[in-house]
This record gives C-alpha cells, sequence and structure tokens, in this order.
C-alpha cells in the first residue's frame, strides 16, 4: 500500500509489468513470507470473513487507487440507452425459437414476461445500491460492503464468469447472423479442427476480430461509446419495430390455438433460460461513478431501460409465433426463417443487419462493464492491481479491458454457444439473489446501532425467506404435479416475508433513491432467482461447481492473503495519520498556551 498512497507511483504502477504490479502485498515478498501467510490461512480467513467495507471506504478510498479518476459524463439518457444496447441482442434472436419450439410453444411471450418480472425485480435492488455506492465496482462493492469480502469474491468470481462467457456467446451469434447477411451457413465461416471435442472444434475467427474492434471502442472512452451506442441502439429499435409490425401483418391466430403446449413447467423452463436474453443490465450499474447525477440518472436509466427491453421482447415473441406454428420455428434463425415461410424472404437480411447492429452494443456495453468490475476487484487487491489502473487520458481502464477482451475472445474462439448460454444463467441468477439478500441486511441491520434483539429476529425472518424460496424451488425441480409441497413453502415465504416487514423495524432509510414496497419487492427477487434456477439442468450446475472451486483455489492461495494484508496496511496508515494529526494538534496546543503564559 505504500508505494500506492503517492500518485506517481500509481502512473509507475499502471505503466509497467513487474512483481509488483501484479503482487506487491507482504506475504509474497519471499517464499518464507508466503509459507507463514499459508499457515495463517485459518486466522485470516475467519478476520476477512468478519470484516465488512463502509460507503465512504468504497466511494472515496477504493476509488484513489486507480491513480486518476474516471470522468462524469453520462446522463440518464445515455445510461438508458446503454441499458437497451447492453440487453436487447443474440438472447431475443437465437433463445426465442429455440424455447418457443421445445419448451413452451406460443407461451414463450409469457415466459419472458416470468424472466422479466425477475430482471425488474433485480434492476431495482441494484439502482438503490448504484445510488447510495456509486462506484465501478457494481455488486462486487455492493456486497462487500453488506455481506463481506468473501462473499463479494465469490459473486466476482461469478461476475467476470458471466461477462465473459456472455460476451463469448454474442460473438459466436455474431458470426452467425453475419453469414445470414452474406447468404452462408454460419459454418461456413468457422474452421473445424477435428482433433478437437465437438463441442469445441468449430474455431471462430470472426468472432475473435469482433472482440478486438470493440476492445479498441471501449477503451478509447466511455462518452464516445455511449454516443456509438446511442446511434447503433436507435437503428436496432428501429429494425424490431419492423419485426413487429411486419409480423403482426402477417400474422395467422389459428397457430396460437394450442398456446402452451408444454405446460407451466415448459414455461417456467423457458424462462430460466431466457433469463440470459436480459443479461446485461447490470453492467449500467458499473457506470455508476460515471455518471453527473447518480441519484436522478441511474433510476430513471435502469428502469426505463429494462421497461423498454421487456415490452420488445414480449411483442417480438408473440409476432414470431403468430407467423408460423411454434412447431415450425427454426432455432438457429427463427425469425429470418419465418419471414421467408411467409413470402417475404427479403426481410431477413434486415433481420440478420438488426440483429448485428444489437449483438454490436451489447458486447461494447458489456466490455465497459466488466472492465470496471475488475477494476473495482483490482483496487480491493483481490486481483492483481495492474488492472486497477485508469489512463489519465482517455479517463477508462484500459488494462482491464485488454485482458478481459482477451479472454472473452479466446472462449469465443473454441466453445459453442449452447455451453455458454446454459453456464451463464446459473451465474448470475445466484448474484442476483445475493445482492437481493444484501438490500435486505442494508435496510434492516447496521453494525453497532441494531439491538441483538431486532438482528435476530431480523436474521430467522431472512433464513425461512431462503429457505422456502429453496424448497419451493426443489419442489419444482423433482417435477412434483401436485400442490402439497407448495401449500406449505409459499406461505412460509409470505408470513416471514410480513413478519420481517412488520416485527423488525428498519435500521436505514436510503439517502436519494430506495427501492419501494421494502422487504416485499427484494424478498419477491430473492423467491423467483432460486425458482428459476431450479429450472436449470443438473450439468449446468456441474460447471458452476467447477469455476466456484477455481474461484476457491485461488482465494486461499492469493486472494485472501492479497487483501489480508492490503487492510492491515490501510489501517497501519490510517493510525499513523491520526497519530500525527494529535500530535500536531498537541504541539499547536502547547505553542499556544506558552504563547499565552509569556
Amino acid at each position: 500500500m505504500g508505494s500506492e498512497s503517492g500518485d506517481d507511483g500509481l502512473r509507475r504502477r499502471g505503466c509497467s509489468c513487474t512483481k509488483d504490479d501484479f503482487l506487491p502485498e507482504e506475504s509474497f515478498k519471499s517464499m518464507g513470507n508466503y509459507f507463514k501467510a499459508l499457515k495463517e490461512t485459518p486466522s485470516r480467513f475467519i478476520d476477512r470473513l468478519m470484516t465488512r467495507s463502509q460507503d465512504s471506504v468504497e466511494i472515496h478510498e477504493m476509488k484513489a487507487r486507480s491513480g486518476h479518476e474516471m470522468k462524469k459524463t453520462l446522463t440518464w439518457w445515455d445510461l438508458m440507452w446503454f441499458g437497451v444496447g447492453a440487453v436487447i441482442g443474440s438472447g431475443i434472436f437465437v433463445l426465442t425459437g429455440q424455447e418457443a419450439r421445445d419448451s413452451a410453444g406460443p407461451a414463450v411471450v409469457v415466459s419472458f414476461v416470468v424472466s422479466g418480472v425477475s430482471a425488474m425485480l433485480s434492476v431495482f435492488c441494484y439502482t438503490e445500491f448504484a445510488v447510495e455506492i456509486p462506484v465501478a465496482g457494481g455488486s462486487f462493492a455492493y456486497l462487500r460492503v453488506e455481506l463481506g469480502d468473501f462473499m463479494a469474491f465469490i459473486a466476482a468470481g461469478n461476475i467476470i464468469l458471466q461477462y465473459i462467457v456472455g460476451g463469448a456467446a454474442v460473438a459466436r451469434s455474431w458470426t452467425s447472423y453475419f453469414a445470414t447477411l452474406l447468404n452462408h451457413k454460419p459454418d461456413d465461416f468457422r474452421i473445424v479442427a477435428h482433433s478437437l471435442h465437438e463441442d469445441y472444434n468449430h474455431l471462430d475467427p470472426i468472432a475473435v476480430g469482433v472482440c478486438m474492434i470493440i476492445c479498441v471502442l471501449a477503451a478509447l472512452g466511455t462518452k464516445g461509446s455511449s454516443v456509438f451506442n446511442y446511434i447503433a441502439s436507435i437503428v436496432h429499435m428501429l429494425v424490431i419495430l419492423f419485426i413487429v409490425i411486419a409480423g403482426f401483418t402477417r400474422a395467422d391466430f389459428k397457430n396460437y390455438s394450442d398456446f402452451a403446449p408444454f405446460g407451466a413447467r415448459g414455461v417456467f423452463k423457458s424462462a430460466s433460460v431466457l433469463f440470459f436474453a436480459y443479461i446485461g443490465f447490470d453492467a449500467v450499474s458499473t457506470m455508476a461513478e460515471e455518471t453527473k447525477n447518480p441519484g436522478r440518472d441511474i433510476p430513471i436509466g435502469l428502469v426505463g431501460s429494462m421497461v423498454l427491453t421487456t415490452v420488445c421482447y414480449c411483442l417480438m415473441a408473440a409476432a414470431l409465433c403468430l407467423m408460423q406454428p411454434y412447431g415450425m420455428i427454426d432455432p438457429d434463425a427463427p425469425f429470418s426463417v419465418a419471414f421467408s415461410a411467409v413470402g417475404w424472404d427479403w426481410a431477413k437480411y434486415l433481420v440478420a443487419f438488426g440483429a448485428l447492429k444489437g449483438m454490436t452494443t451489447v458486447l461494447l456495453v458489456g466490455a465497459i462493464g466488466e472492465a470496471r468490475y475488475m477494476t473495482h476487484i483490482a483496487r480491493a487487491h483481490m486481483m492483481p492491481p495492474w488492472l486497477a489502473h485508469v489512463n489519465a487520458k482517455t479517463g477508462t481502464p484500459i488494462n482491464a479491458t485488454v485482458v478481459m477482451l482477451t479472454a472473452t475472445a479466446l472462449i469465443a474462439f473454441f466453445t459453442k454457444l449452447g455451453i455458454l448460454a446454459d453456464l451463464l444463467s446459473v451465474s448470475t441468477l445466484f448474484i442476483f439473489m445475493l445482492v437481493a439478500v444484501a438490500l435486505l441486511i442494508r435496510r434492516y441491520y447496521i453494525t453497532g446501532e441494531t439491538s441483538s434483539r431486532d438482528r435476530n429476529t431480523f436474521l430467522v425472518f431472512l433464513g425461512l425467506i431462503l429457505a422456502s424460496s429453496v424448497a419451493t424451488a426443489v419442489y419444482w425441480a423433482l417435477e412434483k404435479d401436485d400442490w402439497i409441497g407448495y401449500c406449505v413453502t409459499v406461505p412460509i415465504w409470505f408470513l416471514s416475508t410480513a413478519g420481517m416487514k412488520f416485527l423488525v423495524p428498519q435500521a436505514r432509510a436510503p439517502k436519494l433513491w430506495g427501492v419501494p414496497l421494502v422487504p416485499w419487492l427484494p424478498s419477491a427477487s430473492i423467491a423467483i432467482n432460486i425458482f428459476l434456477l431450479g429450472s436449470i439442468d443438473a450439468k449446468s450446475y456441474i460447471r458452476f461447481a467447477i469455476w466456484t472451486g477455481v474461484l476457491l483455489a485461488y482465494y486461499f492461495l492469493f486472494g485472501l492473503h492479497a487483501t489480508y494484508d492490503t487492510a492491515k496496511e490501510t489501517l497501519k496508515e490510517k493510525m499513523m495519520l491520526q497519530n500525527a494529526e494529535e500530535g500536531t494538534s498537541v504541539a499547536a496546543d502547547s505553542s499556544a498556551a506558552a504563547t499565552s503564559d509569556h
């Protein structure tokens, strides 16, 4: 930390690549120090597990570790279009057909409503945090304040996975629609490596090239990216408007005669997959540090973009299922094939063009968001502090941007879309659930102020909300056709939320903007996110468990010791500063007294 306190030191760190740029902490100065740190792992883990950050630390001290501040250039208008650009991409153009044909039928529009409601509840939870703690760290910073370093790190690892995998999935889809635009099949632009496994042998150089271009745009500046995103999103919305209007003019309402052929189970199964189509709005919360007026701009931008997105998704899904019987919908290019089926073959080029526009903005906003997440994680020294550097000229975290886009390009080069989409939903729903839990803790518990009785009552109700939500999801996953289980778990959730509302006093009121209907809204967010988790297949959880294992290994070997040393060094510096200030005050008082006596 000592070398970080000076601005010059930070400038050198951002431009160099020495060992101290990546592992500057005391525990990594020598092998002896490292082995000593490993022996102290249990006590250090308990310390980090019990420690909570503070709003002021995240807003001021953590930002100072980047050397230069990000430029405040964004308004609610920028944020709203960033939200639209972040969300409307490959999800609607690819997954809609797959889910309509195989899982939900025309009721896929209800699946979009369910996943949209879940996303909207999460948006509200994110918004209060983004207004109160306007920093680049997004949910990582929020969880550090309310749940501590360890849970924040687990969430951070899944956030990184979400962005890398999500970006890779969109980049692969970009190639598919680019091929459609040129009257080719997607694999015509991919290289087949027969020596690799079939899930990883369709190499995609175009996806890599797109990631490189996006990397340059994201690194040059946020305001410039905002202008590009705004123009591209307007064009994209015009294409969506055409799809909806043209689709309804070619509608055959007989296609809606069997509205929900797969029943309620198919609707919710699709909702868990289609949540992928809403991923990206959390990237907007990472731009709070660059927003001119967070208290006004963030709520308008986030909520406005989510409402607009949900309406577009539902109208597009309805139009698709009205044009074609659900069993004939193409899972790879549903809208293009649907227009060909009704005699408008030329429209597939317009659809492909709109999809490319949408996916380009998704990649751009995702690149901006993931770099800011990584920057704040590195500020906490959970990742190498070299990644926290903000460039003085552009006001952007170039190091983090390049690293994250390189990883995205590498995954996109090898991995098929299906594997990426399944893995993405688990980590995202898990993070959104944690943010809702953190919001309840923020409202109902303050260390040193909340009484033991109120704290224990709150924890009991929170535990019951979580337990009843998990029980409901498990009962659903077991494919029980009766309603007995739900008649037990749902009332427990309802009574627990009501108990928290009427029996536990809120410990904190929001300063500028707060989530309405607390605790009902965050409690509902917890329940819906966990319920959707219960609809995801077992293979996705196996991949999620493997990734979590990798995170834990990294944390206990490196991240834990880096954050522990940083926290201790920061505390030492604060004590020295306090003593110096007290010494100056005492000296001044003595001098004044001496002058008075004289």
